[in-house]
């Protein structure tokens, strides 16, 4: 294998191990607080033991990240109990029309000719899955509150992406920020967590769940994420993150049968143009100085 396909499927892989998040979710009769608490306590503890990059550079600078990612973590968990994992993967997608419109404010960051375009295809890709008139389902009981969880989960993932260039500005390690703001979902979560079911509730599958949820779909993803792209240039390595996607909804067909509606498809195919747009006018002109 070549030093040069080595990185790049490592990004695939990670796309994948995101992508399965969903349906893992919905496996376990575990409530919501349980899942996201044990899930990221464990990822946290996972990228301490496997990355040295996770370990170092630990100061206040990070909290600036925790806080965002802990939020979108446990909204993301929320959201995929309340509606579907498409709509939820789609609207968390969304985070760049946020990006759009906070970078400036953040990061003195200008908008390029072209973003316009970007931001209306984000904006009716949105739209079209808020208004999906679908029929509750046993995975997706409340779909409208979860349709909301997911949204907030979006700009509190764009919130976690600006803070984390902004630690990559200042020389900060990105994975010691997602190591701390795992902890911190652990934290929060807790205390809410310990007043579920108690332990000789807990089945192996909801075990399985948590242990596949925290080593894999969080921590080996970041793992491999982080070591891709120190090595992949930052278009392509958008471009081979785009099957996430895809694979999301598709492993909550797969093991649940769940069935997003024509519109929710529809928009994360916008939602899909719309970065493919915005990734071909980044690439297209010059960072602005």
């Amino acid at each position: 294998m070549t030093p040069r396909l080595l990185p790049r499927l490592a990004l695939l892989l990670a796309a994948l191990l995101f992508s399965t998040g969903g349906a893992a979710i919905k496996f376990t009769e575990l409530d919501a607080w349980q899942v996201a608490s044990w899930r990221s306590g464990l990822a946290c503890l996972v990228l301490l033991a496997l990355s040295r990059a996770a370990r170092s550079g630990w100061n206040r600078r990070l909290f600036a990240v925790a806080v965002p990612y802990a939020a979108t973590m446990i909204l993301f968990v929320q959201a995929n109990r309340h509606t579907t994992a498409a709509s939820t993967t789609f609207l968390q997608s969304g985070a760049p029309f946020y990006i759009l419109l906070l970078g400036p404010l953040f990061l003195g960051e200008r908008r390029r000719r072209g973003d316009g375009l970007a931001l209306a295809l984000m904006l009716l890709g949105m739209g079209l899955l808020w208004l999906e008139p679908r029929a509750p389902q046993a995975t997706a009981p409340h779909p409208w509150l979860g349709n909301l969880l997911a949204t907030l989960s979006g700009l509190s993932w764009a919130l976690t992406l600006l803070a984390l260039r902004g630690v990559g500005r200042s020389g900060g390690a990105p994975l010691a920020a997602v190591a701390s703001g795992n902890l911190l979902t652990c934290v929060v979560a807790l205390p809410l967590a310990l007043r579920g079911i108690g332990p000789a509730e807990i089945g192996w599958p909801d075990l399985g769940a948590i242990l596949w949820l925290g080593v894999f779909q969080i921590a080996l993803a970041y793992v491999c994420l982080g070591a891709a792209l120190r090595r992949v240039p930052a278009l392509e390595a958008s471009l081979l993150m785009l099957p996430e996607l895809f694979f999301s909804p598709y492993w909550a067909w797969l093991v649940h049968r769940e069935e997003p509606g024509s519109r929710v498809l529809l928009g994360g195919a916008v939602l899909l143009a719309a970065t493919l747009v915005r990734i071909r006018i980044h690439d297209a002109e010059p960072e602005p100085g």
